[in-house]
């Protein structure tokens, strides 16, 4: 079994639940905590070793400001070196994974995240690949990051593996969930995934979340998936055929919280979290705040 290499980002989205912000400014440079959003992803696929990342734009500017974000910045880096500043020169420097690769693909109408994720195949090659949604986050501040999680169950038992979440039934109908699902500790083997089943129909607590690892196969599956209940090629869908056809599906229960930036409130939520699960000075802060306005 190869180790994957490769990973798409999707980022063809308009953004359209960050506005204003986004009208000029991809979500993926908003900043959680004290990076962009973007730059977790990225991080994340240095850790297990990805040389290669993919983003799958829907316009020139969005695509130049990915390129000139991961790009080297001579002049700016002098300019730090020249100005003593070195611990922010050393964060600049962090921004791009050493040896790592970046590449892009258009998806020239939103057709779904399964097209969009098709629009990397010539990319992808023969490879397996990771499949990470930019605006979920997933940080574990004391042990291994989702994707390295990920990728020890994947190197144990192949096939489809991505991360999971255990959610009340009335919660179930906005995800894809798994159906014949069984758990073994924090591992679900399952034999489906429904997506936003009807509350009557939803098969087991399990949510499909992502990341997700890949085999190869599935960009072969892809086109051969009929548009969903919301007009458009769902990964979701693609993964649930190749596992009627006997491809093995499994659901990690990954140690990791989990930061929702898709809207504005979900992105302020989700900075005040991390943010005070950070930073101490700002934990009394918030505390001494919250005191006098409370008085």
């Amino acid at each position: 079994m190869k180790k994957p290499e490769v990973c798409i980002l999707p980022v063809a989205g308009l953004s359209t639940r960050n506005l204003p912000a986004t009208k000029v400014l991809h979500k993926g440079f908003l900043t959680l905590h004290n990076k962009p959003i973007i730059q977790y992803a990225v991080d994340a696929c240095a850790e297990i070793g990805i040389k290669e990342v993919v983003f799958i734009y829907s316009d020139q500017s969005c695509k130049h400001l990915f390129e000139k974000y991961f790009a080297p910045y001579p002049w700016l880096e002098n300019h730090l070196r020249e100005k003593n500043k070195l611990e922010i020169l050393e964060d600049l420097l962090k921004v791009i994974p050493k040896g790592m690769k970046f590449s892009f693909a258009e998806q020239p109408q939103p057709l779904g995240n399964g097209h969009a994720i098709l629009m990397a195949k010539d990319i992808v090659g023969d490879r397996d690949f990771v499949v990470m949604w930019p605006d979920d986050v997933y940080i574990n501040l004391h042990g291994k990051g989702i994707l390295a999680q990920l990728l020890e169950v994947y190197e144990k038992e192949g096939g489809m593996v991505e991360n999971i979440m255990e959610l009340p039934r009335e919660q179930l109908v906005r995800y894809g969930v798994l159906s014949g699902a069984v758990r073994e500790g924090r591992i679900v083997h399952a034999k489906g995934k429904i997506e936003k089943p009807a509350l009557e129909d939803v098969p087991s607590n399990y949510a499909s979340m992502g990341p997700y690892i890949l085999p190869n196969e599935i960009m072969n599956i892809l086109p051969e998936v009929k548009k969903g209940t919301n007009g458009e090629i769902n990964l979701a869908d693609a993964m649930g055929l190749a596992a009627q056809r006997g491809m093995k599906l499994t659901g990690v229960l990954c140690d990791a919280m989990r930061f929702d930036c898709g809207t504005n409130k979900e992105l302020e939520r989700s900075n005040l979290k991390l943010s005070l699960m950070e930073d101490p000075d700002l934990r009394a802060y918030c505390s001494d705040l919250l005191n006098t306005m409370l008085v």
